[in-house]
Formats: structure tokens, C-alpha cells, sequence
């Protein structure tokens, strides 16, 4: 099988791809069709923010100790639990849309419970993919998987558009509902036997605290969460500065906002690929990366028209989506396998959980300075993680430079003692 997609050769990760290619499609009609619910009803982007906050909130909460139930669970059996909790929520969301006028905090109350899911689903789904895949192919699976999952951006949009305008908001949120059934079909296929599950944290107290010390002792791993979270609270709100620019910069409609939506995952799925090819990782990708976010959404803030608008959407695509795989495969690599778990609900925390707070400041902006700033203040965040990782990386090897030029002198110094 081409190098590209030789992770797919292994039977449960094939089953876990399908399902969740399947899924992640409905997922992203959901998100997409809240937004565009919520920005209906209200025509507010402070709500469409509050929208997204409630969303995440729960991650920002529960996510180390949601990491450190992944660490002692088996996987596979959360995952059927969680992932069957947000069928749940996408039927929830389809009774409410049915309704003439749905009120927008019961709205906001089934986001909340959805977010209580997702704070469990993401360590546990993250760190689930190394378990299927040798050691050899980590870097692989995690660029496919985020592939197929960004793949599902160029899908998912473009459906929600499509069922939205021609039969409404109700059916978009049934069909995500239903899409659930192909992962949890895939789960239930896969062969235990043929897994290779980390061993289970042991119970005892301050383990979410070690998982925190850690990660702070980690150079790689601090500096890399440190970046996420200034890039995931300021830049990757794209459901909340989405839908204004199209509909108030470029006076575009939902259409052209799933569309454009659509056009940003061409260049995620361009950008997955490539980093798929890769066989290691290291902090300085994450570093370029975050530039190339930055400068892709300054120009996208720029565009005066949608026919500029859409080859800057690609540039953002693959500039956010690099930069998100580079971080997430340097932090699954580089963790112990014990603190796996707890290292990927720490960066969920910093990049789902920083939404709840970015959310509605980004909004803010947008409603009081325009559409365009929105975009603006996301690419000036990139651009200035991007500088301060590159610092202090560059800080970390000055260090390990000169505490490797002292142990030598002390080395020499006893050989010629001796």
C-alpha cells in the first residue's frame, strides 16, 4: 500500500477510519447548522459565540480529569458510551429544530450536554489511534486520521447547506444522528486481540496534578500546549467568524458560508496528506506552522471579494491543519505511554476548552469592529505564538547545549584526573 495510506493496511484502524469518516461528516453538519440556528434566531454573533462556548465549555472543565479516565479505561468500551451519548444529543437538537420557533437556551442546554461527551470522547478517540497502529506507524494514523477528519469538512458543510435550505435545520441534525450508527458498528467489529492497549493508569491521588507536572517538566510538550492555547482561543473560532464574514464582509448568504467552509477543508485535507508522508515531527514544524495559520488569515481578512476569498480559505485550511497535526503527533510521540491519555485531554482543554472563552470575545469583536477583525486578531495570535515558540524552543536547545558542554568538561576533567 502507497506509504501515504499504509496505516489503513491494519484492519481495526480501516474499521475505526470508515466509521468515523462516516461520522465526522455528520458532526460537522451539526456544528455547522447550530451556528447558522443560532446566528437565524438571534442574528447575533455574541450568541453564535455563547453558541460555541457552551459547546466546549465541559472540555475546559473535565478535561484532565477526562484524560485520566482515558488512561485507566479501555478505550474501545468508552468510546461506544460516549459516542452513543452524542447520537443522543444530535436527536435532542433535531426535536428542537423541528419546532416552529426553537428557544435558544434550550439550545444552549443541549450543546452543554454534548460538550460533557466530547470532553470525554476526545482523549479517549486521540489516544485510541496509536493503540491500533504499530509504534512505526503512529505518525501516519494520526495524520490520517486527521486527514479524514478534515476530509469531512468539505463534506459536512456542503450537506448542512444543502438540507438547510431545501427541507431546514431538522433534518440536518437527524442525519448526523443517524451517521453515528457506521462508528459505533465499527467499534463493535474491531478484534480486541489485535490492539495494543497502554497499560491502564493506576488508581491513586494527584494523578491529574502529575499529568499537569509532567507536562510542565516536558520543554516539547509545554511549549507546544502553551501555542495551542493562544492559537485555539483566538484563531480556530472559525464557526463564530465564519458566518459573519461571509454574511456581513463579503454580504454572501449560508450557501456561500458552507461553501467557502468547504473550500478551507480542500486545503486541510492537502495539508493532512502531506504531513501523512512525514515520518517524524518536531517543535519547529509546529512553529512554522503557526506562522503559515497567521498569514493565511490576515490575507483571508484582506480579500475584497469572494473570488480572492476562496484561495486564501485554502491557505488557512492547510495552514491550521499542519500546525494541528505537527502539534497533536509531537504530543503523542513524545508522552509517555502512561500520560498519553492526560497529555491529549490537557491540549483538548487548551484547544476545545479555550473556546468557551474565545468564543464569545471573538464574536464580540467582530460585532463592535467589524467582521473582518475577527479574522484579523485570530492571524496576529498565530504570528505571535509562532514568535514565542520559536524563542523559547530556541531557549530549550540553548540549555541542553550547554548542560551537554558541562557534563563533557567534567568527562574530560576526571579522564585526566585519573
Amino acid at each position: 500500500m502507497n506509504a501515504t495510506f499504509r496505516s489503513l493496511g491494519i484492519r481495526n484502524f480501516r474499521l475505526f477510519f470508515i466509521g468515523q469518516a462516516i461520522s465526522q461528516i455528520g458532526t460537522w453538519m451539526r456544528m455547522v447548522a447550530m451556528a447558522l440556528l443560532v446566528l437565524h434566531i438571534t442574528d447575533s454573533g455574541v450568541a453564535v459565540g455563547l453558541m460555541t462556548a457552551f459547546q466546549f465549555l465541559p472540555v475546559l472543565l473535565l478535561g484532565a480529569w477526562a484524560g485520566l479516565v482515558a488512561d485507566r479505561s479501555d478505550k474501545r468500551k468508552l468510546l461506544l458510551i460516549v459516542q452513543t451519548a452524542l447520537m443522543g444529543q444530535s436527536f435532542a437538537l433535531a426535536a428542537l429544530a423541528f419546532m416552529d420557533r426553537p428557544p435558544v437556551l434550550a439550545l444552549y442546554a443541549v450543546a452543554l450536554a454534548g460538550g460533557v461527551a466530547t470532553a470525554f470522547d476526545n482523549p479517549a478517540r486521540r489516544s485510541f489511534v496509536v493503540e491500533m497502529v504499530p509504534e512505526a506507524n503512529v505518525q501516519n494514523a494520526v495524520a490520517l486520521n486527521t486527514a479524514m477528519m478534515t476530509g469531512s469538512r468539505i463534506f459536512g458543510p456542503a450537506l448542512a447547506g444543502v438540507l438547510i435550505t431545501t427541507v431546514g435545520y431538522g433534518w440536518a441534525f437527524l442525519a448526523d444522528g443517524l451517521s453515528y450508527i457506521a462508528v459505533l458498528a465499527g467499534l463493535w467489529m474491531m478484534r480486541p486481540a489485535e490492539l495494543r492497549p497502554a497499560p491502564p493508569a493506576i488508581r491513586g491521588k494527584g494523578q491529574v496534578r502529575e499529568g499537569l507536572r509532567y507536562t510542565r517538566a516536558t520543554p516539547d510538550l509545554w511549549i507546544s500546549l502553551v501555542m495551542m492555547a493562544v492559537i485555539g482561543t483566538l484563531a480556530f473560532n472559525f464557526s463564530v467568524t465564519f458566518p459573519l464574514f461571509v454574511t456581513r464582509a463579503l454580504d454572501g448568504d449560508e450557501q456561500l458560508f458552507t461553501l467557502l467552509f468547504s473550500v478551507v477543508s480542500i486545503g486541510s485535507v492537502a495539508g493532512s496528506l502531506w504531513a501523512a508522508r512525514r515520518e517524524s515531527v518536531e517543535l519547529r514544524q509546529v512553529v512554522v506552522a503557526a506562522f503559515l495559520f497567521g498569514a493565511a488569515m490576515l490575507l483571508l481578512a484582506g480579500s475584497p471579494g469572494i473570488a480572492l476569498a476562496f484561495p486564501f480559505a485554502v491557505l488557512v485550511g492547510l495552514g491550521s491543519i499542519i500546525f494541528m497535526t505537527s502539534s497533536t503527533a509531537l504530543l503523542q510521540l513524545r508522552a509517555d505511554p502512561s500520560m498519553r491519555g492526560r497529555v491529549l485531554a490537557l491540549q483538548a482543554m487548551v484547544f476545545l476548552g479555550s473556546t468557551p472563552v474565545g468564543g464569545p470575545i471573538v464574536g464580540w469583536v467582530s460585532e463592535v469592529f467589524g467582521a473582518r477583525m475577527g479574522l484579523v486578531v485570530g492571524g496576529v495570535a498565530c504570528i505571535g505564538a509562532g514568535i514565542w515558540g520559536g524563542l523559547a524552543g530556541r531557549r530549550r536547545l540553548d540549555r541542553t547545549v550547554s548542560t551537554d558542554g558541562l557534563v563533557a568538561s567534567g568527562a574530560d576533567a576526571n579522564l585526566q584526573s585519573a
